[in-house]
Parts: C-alpha cells; sequence; structure tokens
C-alpha cells in the first residue's frame, strides 16, 4: 500500500489512516486530493485571506498547504486525530485551525480567499456546507471541490450553482474531477437547514438529526431490529456506541431508569443530533439530581474510557470509513467493548447476517450468543468473563 502523497514541487508527505493498522490496506488520499493540489500550481489565489479546506479526511490538503495557517473544517473527530498523527510523523507542527461542522466562521477573520471541498458522503451534509459558504463566502472567494467524477452529478452542479452562484467543472484526471464555483452578489445568503425531525414508531418521541447522520429520514431498519431486543430495568452504566442520532441510547435511558448512559460517535453531528433527542425527548435525564443519566462524547470509538467500567455496550457497527467499504471501524469498536466491560458486562450488537460477528465474538471474548434473527439482521450477545 502506498502512503507517500506527492507534492507537486517534488516532496510528499507519508501520509496514513487513523489508527494506523494493516487490517484494512486502504490508502490514506484519493485521486480528488492529489488533483486539488496539482490545480493550485496552476491557480492565484489571495495568502492574505483565509484558506478554508472542508471534509478533509485524513490530512492531506490540511498538511500540503499547512504553510497558509489554514481552517481545517471537518464532522469527524477521526479526520482530525488523523490529521495529528500525519502531522507528528511528518514533523509539521500544527498551523492550521480546526473547526467542527457545527461552528461558525470566527468573526474577527474576513471572507476566505480560497475554500477547498471534498464532497461530502451525502447530499444532506453537501446541501449544509453549501448553506453554510454562502454566508462567509464574498465575490472574491475561490471555491474549488473535488470527488470521484462517479460522485459527480448535474444534480451536485445544480446544488453549488443555487447556494452559491457560477458553476463548472474540469476534465477528469486518475477518474477524479474538480467543480468551480463563483459567489453571485446577487443570490441572498442561505439559511442553515434545520434538524430533520420524524416520528419514532411504537413510541411518542420525536427523533431530531442534523445533516451527516447516517439513516437520517428514517429508522435505520437494523436500529429498528435492536429496538425489540434492548435491555430493560437494568442498572449500572450503558454505552450506546457509534450511536448516530441516539434512538438506541434514548430507549435505552427510557426503559433503564436507574442506569447512566454514554451516547458515543465520531461525528460532531451525530452527538449533537443525540443530545438534542434525548434533551427533547427525555430531558428528566439530563437534570442533576446526583449527576446526569445522560452524557455525550465526541470520541474515536471508546478512547480513553476506563477499562472494566461499564456494563453494558450497545453498538450497530457501521462497516465503513469515509467512501471505503471496511469492517476495521467495527474491529475496533469490538476490542474497545471488550477493554471497557467489567466483568458479567455484556455487549449487544447487530449486524446484517452475511458478516462474520459470531466468530468475531467467539475469538474477541470467547463467548457468544443469538438473541434474535430475521431474513437480513442477527442481534448477538457476548459476555465479558474476566
Amino acid at each position: 500500500m502506498n502512503h507517500h502523497f506527492p507534492l507537486p514541487e517534488g516532496g510528499e508527505l507519508l501520509l496514513h489512516r487513523y489508527p494506523k493498522t494493516a487490517r484494512h490496506g486502504l490508502q490514506a488520499w484519493e485521486a480528488a486530493d492529489e488533483y486539488i493540489i496539482n490545480e493550485l500550481t496552476t491557480q492565484e489565489w489571495d495568502h492574505s485571506a483565509p484558506l478554508l479546506i472542508i471534509n478533509d479526511a485524513f490530512g492531506a490538503l490540511t498538511l500540503a498547504l499547512h504553510q497558509y495557517q489554514p481552517y481545517s473544517l471537518t464532522d469527524s473527530r477521526v479526520a482530525e486525530l488523523a490529521l495529528a498523527t500525519n502531522a507528528h510523523d511528518n514533523k509539521i507542527e500544527q498551523s492550521w485551525q480546526l473547526l467542527s461542522s457545527l461552528s461558525p466562521w470566527p468573526n474577527t477573520e474576513p471572507a476566505p480567499g480560497l475554500v477547498l471541498l471534498k464532497l461530502p458522503k451525502t447530499k444532506a451534509l453537501l446541501e449544509y456546507q453549501l448553506a453554510f459558504l454562502s454566508q462567509i463566502i464574498g465575490p472574491q472567494t475561490q471555491v474549488i471541490a473535488a470527488a470521484k467524477a462517479k460522485e459527480i452529478h448535474p444534480s451536485t452542479l445544480a446544488l453549488f450553482e443555487r447556494y452559491l452562484g457560477p458553476t463548472h467543472t474540469s476534465l477528469a484526471w486518475k477518474k477524479a474531477r474538480l467543480i468551480f464555483s463563483k459567489r453571485d452578489p446577487q443570490l441572498p445568503a442561505s439559511p442553515l437547514p434545520e434538524p430533520l425531525a420524524w416520528p419514532l414508531p411504537k413510541s411518542d418521541f420525536t427523533i431530531y438529526n442534523h445533516a451527516s447522520v447516517f439513516s437520517r429520514s428514517n429508522l435505520d431498519i437494523g436500529a429498528r431490529f435492536l429496538l425489540e431486543h434492548l435491555p430493560s430495568k437494568q442498572s449500572g452504566t450503558m454505552v450506546d456506541l457509534g450511536c448516530g442520532n441516539g434512538v438506541l441510547g434514548l430507549m435505552a435511558l427510557a426503559q433503564n431508569p436507574q442506569a447512566h448512559v454514554t451516547f458515543v460517535d465520531e461525528s460532531y453531528m451525530a452527538i449533537a443530533s443525540a443530545e438534542l433527542n434525548v434533551h427533547t425527548n427525555l430531558p428528566q435525564a439530563l437534570l442533576p439530581e446526583h449527576q446526569p443519566r445522560a452524557q455525550f462524547l465526541v470520541n474515536n470509538c471508546l478512547d480513553g474510557i476506563a477499562s472494566d467500567s461499564i456494563n453494558w455496550v450497545i453498538c450497530n457497527p457501521p462497516f465503513h470509513q469515509q467512501h471505503a467499504i471496511t469492517d476495521h471501524v467495527a474491529w475496533q469498536m469490538l476490542v474497545d467493548a471488550k477493554r471497557v466491560l467489567a466483568t458479567g458486562g455484556q455487549l449487544l450488537l447487530v449486524a446484517n447476517r452475511h458478516l462474520d460477528y459470531h466468530h468475531k465474538l467467539m475469538r474477541l471474548f470467547g463467548n457468544q450468543q443469538l438473541v434474535a434473527s430475521n431474513h437480513k439482521f442477527v442481534i448477538l450477545n457476548a459476555t465479558q468473563t474476566s
């Protein structure tokens, strides 16, 4: 696997995905990243105005342009950690400032001179980010977006024109394509889209979803199945790992009034959604009688959570990282769950039935039990025995 990201002047960066592991064998950048960096050698842009980089998955763009002291905006805690780790490996001191996907543009800064945008996975997040840009960029700001050519559709360009102004694309290079857009001063700034809301079936709850949340417009069918088999009337500590909008942890709070639930996800928008859902539907869980029963943590899996401290880990694990299909994130979740569970603690997960989670759990825990299954999913349980 090539870990050397080429720079136009002949140098290179050593880049890895985060966390470093031989399991996934995936490159830490795309041709679209190279295309952007090469394109900038042909462009004139105002170096005195801020540089804004959006959705830099593992730090390729931010590190290649670190001398311009960019702002790096992401929804991903893993992306932030990858940037820090790759900077350390390349002996680059931090010169950039991080912004989360829900951060405002610093009011002390002028409009960016250049915006570099890697297209996100979802149309909803792209719309949110374009609305954000419509509020902060000016007519002189250059906007260059990039993605695999197959991910750029006429509807994608229409969104740029709707929110920003005149837009055109480049020729394809290594199956990647660039989008160039300029701000039309006649277009009004767009308000940021509100979280999408829908009623949770078989409950009185309303579920709110920010733009980047998985299965934003309806209840994920895996989560729907797991909701039927959540523990009830338990005490102690629970974790909704990879919580998304927090629907599993929300119902765990409701069904286990003596339990404390920590919501964990690497997405800032996911955690904001989970917190909004608990605040809206179970505000009493946040009242500090002794301490709130709900805690919210933007985190890489279970980093920093004490070993042998949790009674239940509930998980609907992902099968991707950024645009790549991979199980290494799910494997890390299982390993972390094994570490944090106290003796007698239990992991409860839902997964596509064709995936090999039975053997993964046996390998890690030495036991596993089939709780339920249907034509598509299995719910599995493993117990910490030591």
